[in-house]
């Protein structure tokens, strides 16, 4: 099931399962994971996108093997806040997934995140080459981590 809000989604989770947050690009998705107390997010990896079926197989096959609770996708609001066709790009992505999957889908606003990853790997001076390797499971890192901050905040 699909949760517009973050309150909707944290009551849909089950208990001491982790979480994987997922960054929609046009030619890769990338990938990174929480642990079970949804304390840190890991970057995992950077999926080339072929084709819906191919990269939802890779994605259930880390759901599975990871024992995921919920999915998180980055939605990629314009600076304004308004939605444009990435947006819908990732909506549509989210819908066809929560078809295949038993498990909480929720959005967070990704404004920023590949920003801020870029900005991590420079300073961490990871090689251009290198960067262009993980800048995706790293922005999805920020994704994720910003859920879970949020996450900790709802608790009570």
């Amino acid at each position: 099931m699909i949760h517009e809000d973050i309150s909707d989604f944290a009551a849909a989770l089950p208990p001491r399962r982790a979480l994987a947050g997922l960054d929609l690009g046009e030619r890769t998705i990338g990938v990174a994971v929480s642990d079970a107390t949804l304390s840190v997010a890991t970057p995992l990896e950077t999926i080339r996108r072929r084709k819906f079926t191919l990269d939802a197989q890779r994605l259930l096959e880390i759901v599975g093997g990871r024992e995921i609770g919920g999915l998180i996708l980055g939605l990629p609001r314009n600076m304004d806040g308004s939605e444009g066709p990435r947006c819908q790009s990732t909506r549509a992505f989210a819908r066809n997934l929560s078809r295949l999957v038993d498990l909480p889908v929720g959005y967070w606003d990704e404004r920023l995140s590949t920003v801020a990853a870029e900005r991590a790997l420079l300073e961490a001076d990871a090689s251009r080459r290198r960067r262009a390797e993980v800048i995706d499971q790293v922005a999805a890192s920020y994704i994720l981590q910003g859920v879970l901050d949020r996450l900790r905040n709802l608790s009570p």
